[in-house]
C-alpha cells in the first residue's frame, strides 16, 4: 500500500490539478467575453467539464486509498475506474455541447474581436495545463494511480484543445475570414470526444476484469521458471486489475509427500518471486494441491456439484 509520502503527493497532485483548473476556467471565461470566439468557447466548456471531474476525482482517491473493511473486505480501489468512466462521460458531454454552442452561434453570425488578448490569455493556459499535465501523468505512474493518470491525460487534451484554439483565432487574424473559428472550434470538440471515449473504455476494461495479455505472458514466464527450478507445476492462474493493485491466484501442485512446512516456504517464496518483478502492487493467494491426487479431486467435486 501507498506510504505516508506517498498519499501525501497523490493528494497535493490533485489539490493542484483542482486548483489550477479554477483559475484556467476563469482565464478562458474571461478570454470569451472579450472575444466572443466560439473555439475559446469551447475550450472554456472543456474547463468547466475538467473542474468537475477533477473534484469527483479528489473524493475518488481519497475513497481508494482508504483501507480494507468488513462492507469492502477487498479495499475501495476499484472507485478508479469509476471515476476514470465519469470524466470519460463528462468529457463527451462537453463535445456534444461544443458542437451545439458553435452551430449555432455559426448560424447566428460570427462576430469576433480583441483576438490578441484573447490568444495571449488561451497560449498562457496551454503552457500552464500542458505542465501540469506532464506532471499529473508521471505522478500517476510512478505511484500507479489511474485516477491521477487519468486526470493528468485529460489536463493534457485541455492543452491541445487550447493550442489548437490559437491555431484557429491565429488564422482569422491573418486571413481575416471568420469561419476558420468554428471550423476549429468543432475539429477541437472531436478530439475532446475521442479523448472521453477512450477514459470510458478503459474503465470499462477495468469494472468487468478485462485481461492484460502482456501481464499474462509476463506472469507465465515467471511461474515456468520458479516450478521448473523446484519440479513444481500450477494450473488455475487468473488475475485481476483493482485499479492500484493487481490480485492473483493459482494453484500450485506439489509430490504428495512433501511436508506442508516445504510446501508452505516454497509457495511463499514463489509469490514473493513475482512481486518482485512485477511493477505493480501485487496481492497473491495459491492455492496448494498434490500432483498425483488433484485431478481425481477435481472429478469429485465436480460430480458432487452436478
Amino acid at each position: 500500500m501507498y506510504s505516508k509520502q506517498e498519499i501525501k503527493q497523490l493528494r497535493f497532485a490533485m489539490r493542484l490539478s483542482l486548483v489550477v483548473g479554477v483559475l484556467m476556467l476563469v482565464a478562458k471565461s474571461y478570454a470569451y467575453f472579450i472575444t466572443g470566439s466560439a473555439a475559446i468557447l469551447s475550450d472554456a466548456a472543456e474547463s468547466i467539464v475538467h473542474v468537475a471531474a477533477v473534484a469527483f476525482a479528489v473524493f475518488s482517491l481519497w475513497l481508494s486509498l482508504r483501507p480494507a473493511d468488513s462492507s469492502h473486505p477487498y479495499g475501495h480501489d476499484k472507485i478508479s475506474f469509476f471515476s476514470a468512466g465519469v470524466e470519460g462521460m463528462l468529457i463527451v458531454l462537453a463535445a456534444v455541447y461544443i458542437i451545439y454552442e458553435v452551430v449555432s452561434k455559426w448560424i447566428a453570425g460570427l462576430q469576433l474581436e480583441n483576438l490578441g488578448r484573447g490568444t495571449l490569455f488561451v497560449g498562457a493556459a496551454a503552457l500552464i495545463n500542458l505542465g501540469l499535465g506532464l506532471y499529473l501523468v508521471r505522478q500517476g505512474r510512478r505511484h500507479r494511480s489511474l485516477i491521477l493518470v487519468a486526470n493528468g491525460k485529460h489536463v493534457l487534451t485541455d492543452s491541445w484543445t487550447s493550442l489548437g484554439v490559437i491555431v484557429g483565432l491565429l488564422l482569422v487574424a491573418r486571413t481575416g475570414w471568420l469561419p476558420f473559428d468554428p471550423i476549429l472550434a468543432i475539429l477541437v470538440a472531436v478530439n475532446i470526444l475521442w479523448s472521453g471515449g477512450k477514459l470510458v473504455r478503459e474503465s470499462v476494461r477495468g469494472l468487468m476484469d478485462e485481461g492484460d495479455p502482456e501481464l499474462h505472458e509476463q506472469l507465465i514466464a515467471l511461474l515456468d521458471e520458479q516450478t521448473q527450478r523446484r519440479g513444481l507445476h500450477y494450473h488455475e492462474l487468473r488475475h485481476r486489475n483493482s485499479g492500484v493493485r493487481v490480485w492473483i491466484d493459482l494453484h500450485l501442485l506439489f509430490p504428495a509427500d512433501t511436508p506442508i512446512e516445504r510446501a508452505h516456504r516454497e509457495a511463499t517464496e514463489i509469490e514473493a518471486a513475482i512481486k518482485d518483478e512485477v511493477a505493480v502492487p501485487v496481492t497473491i493467494t495459491t492455492h496448494l494441491e498434490s500432483i498425483e491426487e488433484h485431478e481425481e479431486v477435481h472429478q469429485d467435486l465436480n460430480q458432487g456439484a452436478e
